[in-house]
């Protein structure tokens, strides 16, 4: 079978959801794309984008390491921290790969396709753009909040995200993979900080209103202190439209079984609860709601089951 029999799968955001989901879609008959966030300013991540002025690569090395058919000792130096070490602590060892094959090739996005090639990458793996970009957030008491990492600690709700440079030039390959896609899958994560910097960047927005493929957002199973407290399925939805304009969702994949009482109690103490599922009202604003259950049993913390998931979003097409 070659390569364009296969249906084309396109997975975007950031943060700990994504890695989950392309887990569960690399061992399927899919051709598969990630199109990731580089907005991240914390961290390892946050000190390499300001010395070297390159896109943020933390995000990008977990979706590298989730794809990776690499011996496990390889991804485990890939994904190893340094503790100490003056200049070092705090890094990541394939963040500073990235940042060292970005100024080899002098361009972020051939740097990420030549680690995928040496981590025997499965799929293909796009920034979202290949430039340094910022986050910004307009709270609902007025306020300005400059950068991803400093938004959930702000008291208040958030208005509305936005990027800078504005328009941000988003890679044109990542343009076509969404134009192109049977089904484009927007990944479960922070709601304002991972999953809408990369879909509020207009020619993206405008290719997921435009796209003949299907796209479905995986809704996120808890609410996240300091970006969607209280908030149901609904609220995210809305959110997304909000930002991004009517049409660019068909579908949510929301969770249909309780939360455990044990596992409230931890999520208790970060402030977070079970997102309420407002069915009714996402059908009202004209999206299939697809419920199952989506969740790992197995871990004390929430994560979507990859291999659920993606039965689920095979299922799909």
């Amino acid at each position: 079978m070659t390569n364009k029999a296969l249906p084309k799968v396109v997975v975007l955001g950031g943060g700990t959801g994504m890695p989950v989901l392309l887990r569960g879609l690399k061992d399927l008959p899919i051709d598969l794309s990630a199109i990731v966030t580089v907005a991240d300013d914390g961290g390892s991540s946050g000190r390499l984008r300001n010395e070297m002025s390159i896109p943020a690569p933390g995000d990008i090395r977990n979706v590298i390491a989730a794809l990776s058919d690499a011996e496990p000792m390889l991804l485990e130096l890939f994904q190893h921290r340094f503790e100490n070490g003056n200049g070092l602590s705090g890094h990541s060892m394939g963040n500073l790969l990235l940042a060292a094959l970005t100024s080899m090739k002098g361009d972020f996005f051939t740097g990420i396709k030549e680690i995928s090639r040496v981590l025997n990458v499965k799929g293909k793996i796009y920034p979202i753009a290949n430039q340094n970009m910022y986050l910004h957030a307009e709270m609902e008491d007025g306020n300005l909040v400059s950068g991803e990492s400093n938004i959930p600690k702000h008291p208040g709700r958030i208005k509305r995200v936005f990027l800078e440079p504005d328009p941000v030039k988003p890679l044109p390959e990542a343009v076509e993979e969404i134009k192109s896609a049977d089904l484009i899958v927007i990944a479960p994560g922070s709601l304002y900080t991972s999953t809408l910097p990369n879909i509020i960047i207009p020619e993206i927005s405008k290719a997921l209103r435009e796209t003949s493929g299907k796209v479905t957002y995986v809704c996120n199973v808890m609410t996240q202190h300091g970006e969607t407290d209280g908030y149901s399925a609904g609220d995210h939805v809305k959110a997304i439209l909000e930002h991004v304009g009517q049409g660019c969702v068909h579908s949510i994949i929301v969770h249909n079984q309780p939360i455990e009482h044990d596992v409230r109690k931890i999520y208790a103490e970060e402030q977070a609860e079970p997102v309420v599922y407002d069915n009714e009202r996402i059908r009202n604003m004209k999206l299939e709601v697809i419920e199952e259950d989506i969740i790992d049993h197995s871990k004390a913390m929430l994560r979507h089951d990859t291999k659920k998931i993606a039965n689920l979003l095979y299922s799909m097409l």
